[in-house]
């Protein structure tokens, strides 16, 4: 029994001995990954708290659409890429915010809305949806060498046929019938045989422009 107790002291003094060279470190070790939990659990708590605010602005931007209420698209549209420009509901406002500004003929604010998005948007697909609709306004405002240009941007090999037709549209306005040609053939090329409608849409474009020199 006494030597049970003595090793036992012998162990308590030895742990006694390691708490006065270590404790220090150990409290200070223990003191950063509680901060670092606690700064993780906020980070998290931000990011869910603005994604919810965006959230539902966003519904204030569907809504306003379909309402036709332009200046409140415009302005909530506006608070989102303004104060949640990070979050997936800001390039998505900004695309519902271009398409009913362009069908309302505010070519401007449209093609500003998808510069952003085709800027700042964090999911590469909606970039390059954004580049295809920003080029098409750029078409109808006649700055064909903007829109060449946002269509030689790189891109997902997914949207090739319909940056290739887009070029084609661009080419065609410029009266460079043979280049445009050459493009909506690239584009087929690149069209998925499953995708009818698209691949129809392309060969009647392609057709439009008459047969070869």
């Amino acid at each position: 029994m006494a030597t049970y107790d003595l090793e036992e002291q012998e162990q308590l003094a030895a742990l006694k001995a390691w708490w006065q060279e270590n404790g220090a470190l150990v409290t200070t070790v223990v003191g950063l990954v509680l901060i670092v939990l606690a700064a993780w659990q906020g980070w998290n708590y931000y990011h869910r708290n603005q994604a919810v605010q965006a959230s539902s602005l966003y519904d204030v931007v569907q809504k306003a659409a379909s309402a036709g209420n332009l200046k409140q698209v415009r302005e909530s549209a506006g608070e989102i890429l303004q104060h949640y420009p990070r979050t997936a509901y800001a390039a998505m406002a900004g695309l519902v915010s271009a398409k009913a500004h362009y069908q309302s003929g505010d070519l401007k604010t449209a093609g500003a809305q998808l510069a952003w998005v085709a800027e700042n948007a964090r999911d590469e697909g909606l970039q390059d949806i954004a580049r295809l609709r920003l080029a098409s306004v750029m078409l109808d405002e006649k700055t064909y060498d903007a829109a060449l240009k946002v269509l030689d941007a790189e891109h997902g090999a997914a949207f090739d046929a319909l940056f290739l037709a887009g070029r084609g549209d661009v080419l065609v306005a410029q009266g460079k019938k043979e280049e445009a040609r050459a493009a909506y053939k690239a584009a087929l090329d690149k069209a998925d045989a499953k995708d009818g409608g698209l691949r129809g849409s392309i060969q009647l474009r392609l057709d439009a422009l008459g047969t070869e020199k």
